[in-house]
């Protein structure tokens, strides 16, 4: 049986003490970290290089020289360097800051812009992987590495699109490239992966939107690029295990009058009240705290709320839940018992 854990919930940097936890919830919000796109068929002599150099300090003297061979005239050489650079970067911590000051981040970089799919993608995920070091992060976004991943994310392959999403993740965690990001027309391209991605790319896409999303011009962003479609759609499909990732998102957009006003013609009524009714703890916390960002200044929304059956599933929920759930509840509550007759026009919501 799950343990209810009510604590004060960080996700990428940002604090939800209204949400309670269960054990095996938790772990769905857990980062993009290095690729998890495996290992890759090397010769005997590759391979005992690389097991070497990861074990040893022989590291050193491989990164120099796999540096040096990213700017060969071989296709083939590069796309060995830039490989076996991946995997020492994911295999082994320090070999991420190593790999920085060895001067591969500007030869990687120019990699992503390839004309061959395999050598973007390991461009790709090689950058991903350094961008797992804090000390990196700075470096690579100042040394251009921005709009050649937006590029990755629009034209590379699946894995390629999939990793490039996570690179811009790690790259937003510095507030300062949360615009830059968005401005290089990254997030269109996330909505896209978001929608028509596999569960990786729409798990990926929706934790690199969740923080580039704390910037408004980015919730404006994804507003018109439709983002309220695909996420409704993951918040009603139980399923898909996107239910909390998409309502914490949607969370974040609701602060917007016209993010509110493309849920609910989604149709994302129904949908928050359906999470009230059946959804884990978790799921009917974050949906009340969406539904009461949409009705604290709209009668019409509140009338509509209360028609779609959310009195009920409140009123136990206020009952039942964590003291949080029975606060959040109980507010939602009397919003919905307020009169109802009075200015329509308090449907057009005053913007943050």
């Amino acid at each position: 049986m799950d343990t209810q854990t009510q604590a004060n919930y960080n996700y990428m940097g940002r604090n939800f003490s209204n949400i309670s936890l269960t054990n095996d919830d938790s772990a769905a919000f857990s980062d993009c970290n290095s690729d998890r796109s495996g290992e890759f068929p090397t010769t005997s002599a590759q391979s005992k290089r690389l097991l070497l150099a990861c074990a040893t300090e022989m590291s050193d003297d491989l990164i120099q020289q796999l540096v040096s061979d990213l700017e060969s005239d071989s296709i083939e050489d590069q796309k060995q360097a830039a490989m076996e650079l991946r995997l020492l970067a994911k295999n082994k911590p320090e070999n991420r800051v190593k790999i920085a000051r060895a001067g591969a981040i500007r030869p990687l970089i120019s990699l992503i812009s390839s004309s061959d799919p395999q050598l973007q993608e390991h461009g790709v995920t090689a950058i991903l992987n350094l961008s797992l070091c804090d000390e990196n992060k700075e470096v690579l976004a100042s040394s251009g590495a921005i709009r050649p991943l937006v590029r990755a994310l629009k034209i590379g392959t699946p894995t390629g699109k999939e990793n490039a999403a996570c690179a811009l993740l790690r790259l937003s965690q510095l507030e300062e490239n949360k615009t830059a990001i968005g401005r290089s027309g990254a997030i269109p391209l996330l909505v896209d992966l978001l929608e028509t991605g596999n569960f990786r790319g729409k798990k990926d896409a929706s934790t690199a939107l969740y923080s580039l999303c704390s910037v408004k011009e980015n919730k404006i962003r994804a507003v018109q690029a439709g983002i309220m479609k695909p996420l409704v759609e993951l918040m009603a499909d139980f399923d898909s295990n996107m239910v909390d990732k998409s309502a914490f998102v949607m969370s974040v957009l609701a602060s917007l009058p016209e993010a509110r006003a493309a849920l609910v013609e989604e149709g994302g009524i129904p949908v928050l009240v359906e999470i009230i009714e059946v959804g884990s703890q978790r799921q009917k916390e974050i949906a009340v705290v969406i539904l009461l960002q949409l009705c604290d200044d709209s009668v019409v929304y509140r009338t509509m709320v209360a028609r779609e059956g959310a009195i009920p599933p409140l009123v136990a929920l206020s009952q039942s839940g964590t003291k949080r759930a029975k606060q959040k509840a109980e507010a939602l509550i009397e919003l919905l018992r307020r009169p109802r007759s009075g200015n329509a026009a308090a449907t057009s919501d005053s913007s943050e």
